[in-house]
């Protein structure tokens, strides 16, 4: 130190300066000019001030480099993340769409889809601009400039969900709902965001704008089970997208946001709104004339109530089981064109579910089917159900309850068979059976009355007794030669319908009385082709011979319009038309049955629970009728009237009643009278009326 140089020099212990010179100081003399002056105190603070700055800088420019490093590596991960949970990008594909089913009606009408994706691809080509146009403007209006993700879109939907304080828009790119469509689940979650976004980018890299354009179309979903534009156009509009008006291209570009929330036939006021949006995005991007916009906003679009509205998934459903065993699994989209026709669809629903409605719960019925063909066995009308959403149940063709009365025709046909007219008489009265001790819906007995009589007023012991006198295995024979397939026990009890069988084997079962007495082969397939059209099955005709003589037709025929005319439905009305059919009514209550018929069309109605309790004294003369009524109203609307097999010339037998029963009526305090009826003599059935009542 100076002070010690100084100290050496003078060689004076004592004498030496203890001042601190510039040179003691830290850092050393100060540079250039007078070594030994001093800086002021304010020169010195501005030094300390840019020195504290320097230091700052430096400082963030270091944490900015490590963060940077350590954002740099966590994107890494991540992408290795999604690398990983993803299959090799060389290896991903387009999965190939399910096959779907477009089953129409006998007029060419869309009854419903089927398959996991519903209606057809239809090309880009093939479709007015403003269809995809639609779904740009309201969906992802940047499609064409953007790389598979919309860093604009992304902003604005932050923004908005942040102003919202929730989720209240969507920044996905049309790119990638395809991605999410494609190859994701519906999960909302950043691990799902993220492998979208990668997969968006590989579609974009993949294919072409309007390739892109074109997937999307062909796979989003539309509510109501409809997968693409053409099931979507099938579903809500009744057409195919190729004929899709302006108001329709914007109601369904609205409902991708939320398919099930603005579906309009759920919420058709929600649509409209939604698709004026889409008009007006459509205008502001020049897509449409402001002229189109305002007539568009005028005519909105209005869903159409599809045949049969729900009940009609039974027969979709069926006709899906009929498909599989006519060609097998599909793995091309096919076209089904049945025999169903939707007006008499629609009616059979309405008459089977408004009357349940209203007097359902009056008589504790809570289900019922209805089946109705022509006479040759082509279906026209199915309802397997009164709410197809609430259970998919078919009833009409998997249901087995017990027919009641309804399965006496058989019995009778049999006894016709053997011999017997409808003249002969036999015995209404108790009868014991092993213990067993039918008896009548009344109570009470007739005594000798005609096989007429004992049919048309579904006289129990007398079915018992014809049974007793063939054999229950002649009676299973003649059921299943008219087409009963159902397992039946051969024992005394099939006289009063006891072994199960379906309404669809009953119906088709009673065709042949309509029919003149041919096997039928009931169908409601007619053809079924590819989506290019190339047919893969095209029904023939099938003639199955005779299985009744033309005789006992006559016989049965002129029998059973008596259970319309006189006996246990003569609440049925068909004005013009002959008819002729047999109610039933199992054990207590239980199944409550009429199957009636034209030379037009073979109807069939079943009432009853599905856990098989009891109803509230629910029988076939009554909803079962008057369902059946207002039906077929409706199905010979314009149908010009023709008799029934065997009833032309009413030359069969002769009603009126041998001597014997004269005396059985006289004695129950009433008159025997005889009047004509169609074209044969009658017999006056208005005691017996009064007597036994509506069964």
């Amino acid at each position: 130190m100076a002070w010690r140089e100084r100290r050496k020099r003078t060689g004076d212990a004592e004498s030496f300066d203890l001042r601190v010179q510039p040179a003691d100081r830290i850092g050393g003399p100060p540079r250039g000019g007078n070594r030994h002056r001093e800086r002021s105190p304010r020169t010195s603070r501005k030094a300390q001030r840019r020195g504290k700055r320097g230091f700052r800088i430096g400082r963030l420019f270091y944490w900015g480099a490590v963060l940077a490093l350590w954002a740099f590596i966590a994107v890494i991960g991540v992408l290795v993340w999604i690398g990983i949970h993803l299959p090799p990008i060389q290896s991903l594909e387009i999965p190939k769409r399910p096959p779907s089913v477009l089953i129409l009606g006998d007029n060419g009408a869309t009854l419903a889809t089927r398959g996991d994706m519903g209606g057809a691809a239809v090309p880009l080509a093939e479709l007015p601009d403003y269809v995809p146009n639609a779904f740009i403007a309201i969906e992802d209006r940047r499609f064409y400039s953007h790389f598979g993700i919309d860093p604009w879109g992304i902003l604005r939907a932050g923004v908005a969900d942040v102003l919202h304080h929730g989720v209240s828009e969507g920044g996905s790119t049309i790119t990638q709902q395809l991605a999410k469509n494609l190859f994701l689940t519906q999960e909302r979650t950043v691990s799902r965001k993220l492998q979208e976004i990668a997969l968006a980018l590989w579609l974009e890299h993949k294919f072409g704008k309007r390739e892109i354009l074109d997937l999307y179309l062909n796979r989003v979903y539309f509510g109501s089970g409809a997968y693409g534009v053409e099931a979507a156009a099938q579903r809500y509009f009744g057409k195919s997208a190729r004929q899709l008006t302006l108001p329709e291209a914007a109601m369904l570009a609205g409902l991708v946001k939320s398919p099930s929330r603005l579906a309009p036939n759920h919420n058709p006021e929600g649509a409209v709104r939604r698709a004026a949006l889409v008009i007006a995005d459509m205008a502001d991007l020049k897509m449409i004339s402001a002229g189109a916009a305002k007539l568009a906003l005028a005519h909105p679009a209005r869903a159409i109530k599809p045949a049969g509205a729900g009940t009609v998934n039974y027969v979709a459903d069926w006709v899906m089981d009929a498909v599989n065993d006519i060609v097998g699994n599909i793995d091309q989209d096919i076209v089904v064109e049945t025999t169903i026709d939707p007006t008499l669809q629609s009616a059979a629903e309405q008459a089977l579910v408004d009357t349940l409605n209203t007097k359902g719960e009056k008589l504790n019925v809570g289900e019922g089917a209805l089946v109705a063909m022509t006479p040759d066995g082509v279906v026209r009308a199915l309802v397997g159900g009164r709410n197809y959403g609430e259970s998919q149940f078919n009833r009409a063709i998997d249901a087995k309850r017990q027919p009641g009365s309804a399965f006496k025709p058989f019995v009778y046909l049999t006894a016709l068979e053997h011999g017997l007219t409808p003249d002969t008489i036999r015995e209404d009265a108790p009868i014991a059976v092993k213990g067993w001790k039918p008896e009548n819906y009344e109570h009470q007995y007739w005594g000798p009355v005609t096989l007429t009589q004992a049919l048309a007023n579904s006289l129990n012991t007398v079915s018992v007794r014809l049974t007793l006198e063939f054999g229950p295995d002649a009676v299973i024979r003649t059921a299943y030669r008219l087409g009963i397939n159902s397992q039946l026990e051969p024992n005394a009890s099939i006289a009063l319908g006891t072994s199960d069988v379906s309404p669809f084997e009953l119906v088709s079962a009673y065709a042949t009385f309509a029919n003149g007495g041919f096997a039928i082969s009931p169908h409601v397939v007619e053809s079924i082709r590819a989506s290019d059209g190339k047919i893969l099955y095209q029904r023939s005709a099938q003639p199955l011979g005779r299985v009744v003589d033309a005789r006992y037709v006559g016989m049965m025929n002129t029998m059973m319009q008596q259970t319309l005319l006189s006996g246990t439905a003569r609440a049925a009305s068909l004005p013009g038309w002959q008819a002729a059919g047999k109610t039933g009514t199992s054990q207590d209550y239980r199944d409550a049955w009429f199957i009636g018929y034209t030379s037009h069309l073979v109807t069939g109605v079943w009432l009853g629970n599905d856990d098989n309790s009891p109803t509230k004294r629910a029988v076939g003369g009554g909803l079962p009728v008057e369902i059946w009524s207002r039906f077929m109203k409706v199905a010979h609307v314009g149908v010009t009237p023709s008799p029934l097999p065997g009833l032309s010339d009413g030359s069969w037998f002769n009603l009126q009643p041998p001597d014997a029963v004269a005396p059985a009526i006289a004695a129950n305090g009433g008159t025997a009278q005889s009047h004509q009826q169609n074209g044969g003599s009658g017999l006056d059935f208005w005691l017996l009326d009064k007597l036994f009542g509506r069964r």
